[in-house]
């Protein structure tokens, strides 16, 4: 499976290392692959049980290996999901190995954050280093645009909200990526925080349209 993510395509080159020649794979990573896939896809979708349980299982396979800097990947991923969906709380995951992790994953959870360091820039995943090397808010949101990958697009555009550095036209992005993706969960945040500068705007029919997109993106998820 052709995995394009930057950061899980990062931990996934780690935890599969050697697949392509030499000693069969243990079964472990090739279970952690599958299960990080899994509970992503699943947060995004808005389906908080199977993203739980399928979590809990990646985190187990990668446990077993007492690899710290691994353990951690997985707990900054899961981060990262939530940050582009908008949901800002600490990554406690990750603070709990935070003093055996690498000097990278520090500087990505600082980054997640909203409190990287310019030095940390050029420690971030190739995709976000722009977005947090950018000294204006038009190029913070240019570099985020010119992100191929559609999580990082989204990872990127929550980093800069978080730093109240989201313009409308970053705002229309997020929307547009969590849309042509099909992931509910932080399409809903994004059209919520569209809607609410509608109403700060005293664009009433705005937000009204707006609130109806929602409405029909909020039905429930099937199990």
């Amino acid at each position: 499976m052709t995995i394009t993510r930057p950061f899980l395509a990062a931990t996934l080159a780690s935890l599969l290392a050697a697949c392509a020649s030499g000693p069969p794979v243990p079964d472990w990573k090739m279970n952690a692959q599958s299960a990080i896939e899994r509970f992503e896809a699943a947060y995004l979708a808005g389906r908080t049980l199977v993203e739980q349980t399928e979590f809990q299982r990646a985190r187990s396979q990668v446990a077993g290996t007492g690899k710290v800097e691994l353990i951690a990947r997985v707990e900054l991923l899961r981060c990262a999901t939530r940050v582009a969906s908008l949901a800002f709380a600490p990554c406690t995951g990750f603070e709990a190995l935070r003093e055996d992790a690498g000097d990278a994953d520090r500087a990505y959870a600082r980054y997640l954050a909203g409190t990287a360091q310019p030095s940390d820039a050029a420690l971030l995943p190739a995709s976000q280093r722009a977005v947090a090397a950018a000294t204006s808010d038009t190029q913070a949101a240019s570099a985020a645009a010119a992100i191929k990958e559609p999580l990082g697009k989204l990872v990127a555009a929550g980093v800069l909200l978080r730093a109240g550095r989201a313009s409308p036209e970053l705002l229309d992005m997020a929307v547009t990526t969590a849309s042509d993706q099909g992931w509910r969960r932080p399409l809903l945040a994004w059209l919520g925080v569209q809607r609410l500068r509608a109403e700060q705007a005293g664009d009433a029919p705005e937000a009204q349209r707006i609130a109806r997109r929602m409405a029909l993106v909020g039905e429930p998820p099937a199990p």
